[in-house]
């Protein structure tokens, strides 16, 4: 499990070593860690070390400070150094003259044969856009595509939304030191490294799940169950306009769990053709007994659908909300509302703004957990950092890192996902943090099949590496 941590937990945790320690220590072992990763980096880029040519940016913070120490640690590696200081008379003065002293040479601007910038212009305290100054630094960065490392953070993007309203840095790597904030899962951070500097840091109510994680909670069938003991998940899902919602919704929940998927609606036939393992059945009244509901993917909004939403919400059973269900149930919030039963909705940008009346806005994760309180349920935000909320505050944040799951009928998948886990047993935060993930690695083996390069997918190629995505955790 991956927790983040505000600003302000970091300065906290920093605390007791900063008075522990000699001056500067903790700086120079954060700066120890930032040069070996540049190295790194530099390794990868051009095939060596020795010979190559970084720029540090450098502001007035710590982080200014660090690359500095960085660079000056790299100097030692035959590493040719220069630094573009945009405060000089509130540069960290020590870090400034052992690089100086190093044989590092200040600069008015990134020379363009540059390997490699490290961006030590903010830091985590920062906020708002780059000022005109580094943004102009920047701009020229990217127009030449010299490929940044960012200290902490990409300056300019928010520590605790992950937002950019404006000029920021686009950084290859971003490098952070004692815990992870909330940027490094919602921004535009590329690859994020973190440095162990010794802090003490406690869990936290807003965290990732990692693959062993995952594999540790995923229902897996023991010797004495049954088909019925491993959780029966019923769908209610697709119409004669849309049967395409329920092939896709059941054939997940199918792939998801070992035990039963049941079907209720007018698209029985087809799902059956598709997936002979189902039990179907017109009506909801003949469908037979279940543990847990899938209501909306294709459903419509007319009286039918809201026919079965009602009844699935009736239920003491724990119940999934997506696509159609949630439009219905934007005008009928007070359903959910009363439930004692674990529920869990599943909006994109638009249904979220249907349900709360607006639009999730910059702060994703508190737009979120707002909704997830008023609806008393778990709330999962779709988009490329998947945001799960529960009532009380427990937020899990999933990182796609690309996009291939942004796909029509996608969103059915990742239902039928989470109603299988549900039916098994898994707890609602847990069910719907878990099924992202898989379903995003689903996504991205299905781009990557057959290969030699990633390629355009679709939710049925989703679909049919969800069984992939489980085995391979």
């Amino acid at each position: 499990m991956r927790h983040y941590y505000s600003a302000d937990a970091i300065r906290a945790a920093e605390a007791p070593l900063l008075r522990s320690l000699p001056e500067g220590v903790l700086m120079r072992r954060a700066a120890h860690g930032l040069a070996t990763a540049v190295a790194r980096e530099l390794k990868s880029r051009t095939g060596a070390i020795a010979g190559t040519r970084v720029c540090a940016v450098v502001g007035s913070g710590d982080n200014g400070g660090d690359a500095l120490w960085a660079a000056t640690f790299l100097r030692r590696r035959g590493v040719s150094a220069t630094a573009v200081v945009l405060n000089p008379d509130r540069v960290h003065a020590t870090a400034l003259a052992a690089f100086t002293a190093s044989g590092g040479r200040v600069v008015e601007n990134v020379p363009a044969a540059t390997d490699l910038v490290i961006d030590g212009v903010v830091g985590i305290s920062g906020s708002g856009p780059l000022r005109p100054a580094p943004a102009e630094v920047f701009a020229a960065v990217d127009a030449a595509g010299i490929p940044v490392v960012a200290v902490d953070l990409p300056s300019g993007i928010d520590v605790q939304t992950g937002a950019a309203d404006g000029p920021h840095v686009h950084a290859a790597l971003t490098v952070t030191f004692g815990g992870l904030k909330p940027v490094h899962a919602l921004g535009d951070c590329g690859r994020v490294e973190l440095i162990d500097i010794g802090l003490d840091l406690p869990d936290t109510d807003l965290m990732s799940v990692e693959a062993a994680d995952v594999a540790a909670r995923w229902p897996v069938p023991e010797a004495t169950d049954d088909k019925y003991t491993q959780g029966v998940t019923g769908v209610l899902a697709g119409s004669a306009a849309y049967p395409g919602a329920a092939i896709l919704c059941t054939g997940a929940a199918v792939a998801a769990t070992s035990g039963m998927v049941r079907y209720a609606g007018s698209a029985a036939a087809e799902v059956v053709s598709h997936r002979p393992e189902v039990v179907a059945a017109p009506t909801v009244s003949a469908v037979g007994r279940v543990q847990a509901w899938v209501v909306g993917p294709g459903l419509g909004t007319d009286e039918a659908g809201a026919a079965a939403l009602w009844f699935a919400l009736d239920t003491d059973l724990p119940v999934i909300v997506d696509a159609d269900g949630l439009t219905i149930l934007a005008a009928h919030p007070d359903l959910v509302v009363k439930r004692d039963a674990p529920t869990v909705l599943t909006p994109h940008a638009g249904e979220f703004a249907r349900l709360a009346g607006h639009p999730p806005g910059a702060d994703r994760v508190a737009a979120t957990q707002r909704l997830a309180e008023a609806f008393g349920a778990t709330v999962l935000l779709k988009g490329n950092v998947t945001v799960i909320a529960e009532p009380g505050g427990r937020t899990y944040l999933n990182r796609a890192g690309q996009s291939w799951a942004a796909t029509a009928g996608s969103g059915d998948v990742l239902s039928g996902v989470i109603g299988a886990l549900l039916a098994a047993g898994v707890p609602a935060g847990e069910a719907a943090a878990m099924a992202a993930f898989v379903h995003a690695r689903a996504a991205n083996l299905s781009a990557a099949d057959p290969g030699p390069r990633p390629a355009p997918t679709s939710a049925a190629r989703i679909l049919a590496h969800i069984r992939s995505s489980i085995a391979s955790l």
